[in-house]
């Protein structure tokens, strides 16, 4: 992971893009016990575009083609970790960017998103492996209910939380 990251931080640095944060399975294992997961999801914003509407990824992959990652599927295969880059396509997922915490791994400063952050992402996704991290976060007490709450709140979730509850929380003390 360590050499994914440095390469990432060189984007970054580079100016391929402006900011980015760690979401997905890879995401929560900052809060909660780690757990097997295929890929790294990296939500990541783009230095502003001269016009247009439409984003093009190829100046990333083009960067690290030159760097030895290759193309796998969605994946872009970088120092060993298939990594899938997501432009954040709604506000909730542009605040969780926006919002992402530093952190360190291996010795090299990352962006992590918060576990309401995740969490909320998770809800509005809905598979069941999202469900079953909500719950995963909600048993180990990783989430901090009422700054969820206000998030999802914030972000039009609110009947798709309710439902969540009556499904998975009815009769505990979630």
């Amino acid at each position: 992971m360590k050499e994914t990251l440095e390469t990432i931080n060189q984007m970054q640095a580079d100016g391929i893009i402006a900011h980015y944060a760690i979401g997905g399975a890879v995401g929560a294992t900052f809060y909660l016990e780690p757990a097997a997961t295929y890929d790294l999801d990296l939500f990541v914003t783009l230095p502003a575009a001269d016009s247009g509407l439409l984003v093009s990824l190829s100046p990333l992959y083009e960067y690290l083609k030159g760097r030895g990652a290759t193309v796998q599927h969605e994946h872009i295969l970088i120092g060993g970790w298939p990594v899938q880059f997501l432009i954040p396509s709604n506000n909730l997922e542009r605040q969780a960017v926006a919002g992402s915490l530093p952190t360190k791994v291996e010795g090299v400063s990352t962006w992590v998103m918060t576990e309401e952050h995740l969490v909320a992402i998770a809800l509005q996704t809905g598979r069941t492996k999202d469900h079953l991290r909500i719950l995963q976060f909600i048993e180990q007490r990783a989430v901090h209910m009422e700054t969820l709450q206000a998030i999802i709140e914030s972000h039009g979730l609110t009947a798709k939380w309710d439902q969540f509850k009556r499904r998975f929380l009815e009769g505990t003390n979630g």
